[in-house]
């Protein structure tokens, strides 16, 4: 056997280890529609690689989509489906990290029940825009709606901390109102594609006045999590999921988010911030020369 049929056999060898690892990993269900869908082993790797990274920075940052999303476009998806899958595989993920707050936190109900009522609404209103928005008008679309969230992640936390530091008044029931119809529109663009609405619940929660970050954080994941589960529910429903796209991606957002759950506190997380900066303006980039160059 000549030196590159030993090469050629060593790296079919090798991918058929990681497929395998990677099938394991999935429930039985899954396993076979992933194995019929024809999803080939570099895409899949790929995906559950950008998965994991995704869900990593998710959980100590924020900005996964800025990874997640763009992979599932160079993958072959289309833009639409590929937003949605997006939603769906990182959701998992952000519901999930909910519950290290749950015990510590207690909020009234005149401000919670009106910021999930219209988290739910504005959720099922912007994943229904999605789904009737056509591919090509979405890839217009796309570079804008990445410019924003880039902005949004680089310098929200500018807004926030000021907004914080003016306001420390009591929580008027004007002020809940305001808010409720602030979140609306939050959750409404959420659901349609999502980056950036952490930083912008951050900031309207500031604007009531609140000042506990374990509060602010936990209701911030809260509310995207409904958000991003209203609209997965109805790209669900709408047939909208690539699946076994998604399938490999939520399994990499699940491992990926246990990961850095472990080792976030050994990580600056001013050098995660950078990196997540510098892949929103690379895609923003990209998708501005793609749409309109």
């Amino acid at each position: 056997m000549s030196a590159s049929n030993v090469k050629e056999f060593g790296r079919s060898a090798a991918e058929e280890g990681v497929r395998a690892a990677l099938l394991s990993a999935l429930e039985p269900e899954a396993r076979n529609v992933i194995q019929n869908s024809g999803l080939n082993i570099h895409a899949a790797i790929y995906l559950f690689f950008a998965g994991a990274m995704g869900g990593a920075i998710n959980a100590v940052a924020g900005g996964g989509s800025f990874i997640s999303f763009p992979a599932l476009l160079f993958s072959g998806v289309d833009a639409v489906p590929a937003n949605a899958t997006n939603t769906l595989a990182l959701w998992v993920g952000t519901a999930a990290s909910s519950g290290a707050y749950q015990n510590r936190v207690r909020l009234p109900q005149r401000i919670m029940v009106p910021l999930l009522l219209t988290s739910v609404a504005g959720g099922l209103a912007g994943a229904l825009l999605l789904i009737r928005t056509p591919s090509r008008t979405f890839l217009h679309l796309l570079p804008w709606l990445l410019l924003g969230a880039t902005l949004l992640f680089a310098f929200g936390g500018h807004v926030t901390k000021r907004i914080a530091v003016n306001i420390t008044h009591d929580t008027s029931n004007a002020a809940i109102v305001v808010a409720a119809v602030f979140e609306l529109a939050v959750a409404v663009y959420g659901g349609y594609f999502g980056g950036g609405i952490g930083i912008m619940n951050l900031a309207m929660l500031a604007a009531l006045g609140m000042t506990d970050i374990h509060a602010m954080n936990f209701l911030k994941v809260v509310l995207g999590s409904i958000i991003n589960g209203v609209a997965t529910v109805t790209f669900v429903v709408s047939k909208a999921i690539a699946w076994p796209q998604a399938m490999v991606m939520t399994t990499g957002a699940l491992l990926g988010g246990y990961a850095s759950a472990h080792f976030a506190q050994k990580l600056p997380q001013l050098w995660i911030r950078r990196f997540v900066i510098f892949s929103g303006v690379a895609m923003t980039v990209y998708f501005f020369k793609r749409a309109y160059c």
